[in-house]
């Protein structure tokens, strides 16, 4: 008798081959995610044949606010993800629809909490953001209409990991793709048809967002998927909010201290000349491109550690760990060979400008010496997380951001101007694999998990 939907899911989940299971999971995220990446590019791309380097730089600098945004939803779809995942292992179906209806109704009060205060203080953000003279306009231009649609934002990226936490990758990507191309499409409309620059970007941004949003909850509504989320659950429990934060809070605290570092990066690059934040813009925005790789193969990791770990199969977890952390170097080593051989040409496709090639391509050629290490460290942090110990998560942000990363911007930049700027985030990545791996060897042990 041929296997549900369902059963297949649980079937890849508890018995698939890890290394089948960590790609099987994996790649179709990462192609997700490569589509998600469009939704940056394509606007930078659009905006650079504008000629208008200022533009540019303004879409690079208003790009904070937009982590800010995914930070709020990585915190309810991480920990609404992760209790989801260990409900299913253990049995409790309940319990996993009561978490998704929880996780849908935080994310909708959370983006109208973000909207009202961040368009009340929007001067304050653009200024906070290191826009000049030259790139204010544009800056609060592109954060308004982002801001305003904040609710399609996180919407679409919350929904994604409520349907990847149950193993429905294919459904989890549906969104992605749908919203990438009505993007693709809206964007030159915008931008160039309806002239309005920055603005048209950001909004074809927002709509593509909210068609992702859209065909997440047609998926639910129409009972394609194994959770059902429903109405009669939509007061959460408190229990199942303090497990949300409990888990979700690190989660997003390593999103919402990206964006801090990402601010001060380019407060720093600011002094070097406003096409070097052009320039570092773009760089920055292939860099997503090794990015999305590794947070596609630890999302597909999460629900096999998650599911394992609660049905109590900690063998299997083991294997599945192992198979994420060797697939997930290996692919990054080789994109890495990739932007060391065509770092002039890749940011070539965005600027015709000399000085924004060359220093891109020396940016692109340093940042990506990190691909290799953070791909461990990612993975680490998604078994934290996949198992409910979200405190190593916590411990790992902490040190990675505040204690490394920041610091290590200031001094080298002040040390050694923009190339030891540069070189900060290697050598933090470098410092929190070995640190990462060794945390989590004593989460495990500590846990009192024998195999």
């Amino acid at each position: 008798m041929a296997l549900s939907d369902d059963d297949k899911r649980i079937c890849t989940l508890s018995k698939e081959n890890p290394y089948r299971a960590v790609i099987k999971l994996g790649v179709p995220l990462i192609a997700g995610m490569f589509i998600m990446v469009l939704y940056n590019l394509v606007d930078t791309f659009f905006i650079g044949m504008t000629g208008d380097d200022y533009q540019l730089a303004a879409v690079n600098l208003a790009y904070p606010v937009m982590m800010v945004t995914v930070a709020v939803s990585n915190m309810v779809g991480t920990g609404a993800s992760s209790l989801i995942g260990r409900s299913i292992g253990a049995g409790k179906k309940e319990l996993a629809d009561r978490t998704a209806t929880a996780g849908m109704v935080l994310t909708l009060v959370n983006s109208l909490i973000l909207t009202l205060a961040g368009l009340a203080l929007i001067d304050f953000i653009v200024k906070g953001l290191g826009a000049g003279d030259n790139t204010f306009g544009y800056t609060k231009q592109y954060v308004a209409v982002i801001l305003t649609g904040t609710v399609f934002t996180m919407g679409n990226y919350t929904l994604g990991q409520l349907l990847r936490s149950e193993g429905s990758v294919k459904y989890s990507i549906a969104g992605m793709i749908t919203g990438t191309a009505v993007n693709i499409i809206l964007d030159p409309v915008f931008i160039f048809t309806l002239d309005l620059e920055v603005k048209g970007a950001a909004a074809a941004t927002v709509i593509g967002n909210a068609s992702g949003m859209l065909i997440s909850l047609y998926l639910y509504a129409r009972r394609k998927t194994i959770l059902t989320p429903s109405v009669k659950y939509i007061r959460p429990a408190a229990g199942i909010l303090r497990e949300i934060f409990w888990v979700g809070v690190p989660a997003s605290l390593e999103t919402l201290l990206t964006s801090v570092a990402y601010v001060v990066n380019n407060n720093l690059a600011v002094a070097y000349g406003e096409l070097t934040v052009a320039a570092m813009g773009v760089a920055q925005k292939i860099m997503t491109i090794g990015n999305y790789i590794y947070q596609g193969f630890a999302a597909g990791v999460q629900p096999l550690m998650g599911y394992n770990y609660g049905a109590g199969n900690y063998a299997r977890m083991k294997k599945c760990l192992k198979a994420g952390l060797i697939v997930v170097t290996l692919t990054e080593l080789f994109v890495m060979l990739i932007f060391a051989l065509f770092a002039p040409q890749l940011i070539d496709i965005f600027s015709d400008t000399d000085t924004v090639i060359d220093t891109g391509a020396r940016i692109l050629r340093t940042v990506m010496f990190i691909l290799p290490c953070v791909g461990a460290v990612s993975m680490c942090r998604m078994s934290f997380q996949a198992m409910g110990k979200p405190v190593y998560a916590f411990v790992i942000t902490l040190i990675r951001q505040l204690f490394l990363y920041v610091p290590l911007l200031l001094i080298l930049d002040k040390t050694f101007g923009l190339g030891g700027m540069l070189w900060a985030q290697p050598v933090t990545e470098l410092i929190m694999m070995v640190l990462s791996v060794r945390l989590l060897i004593h989460c495990i042990n500590s846990s009192g998990i024998k195999v």
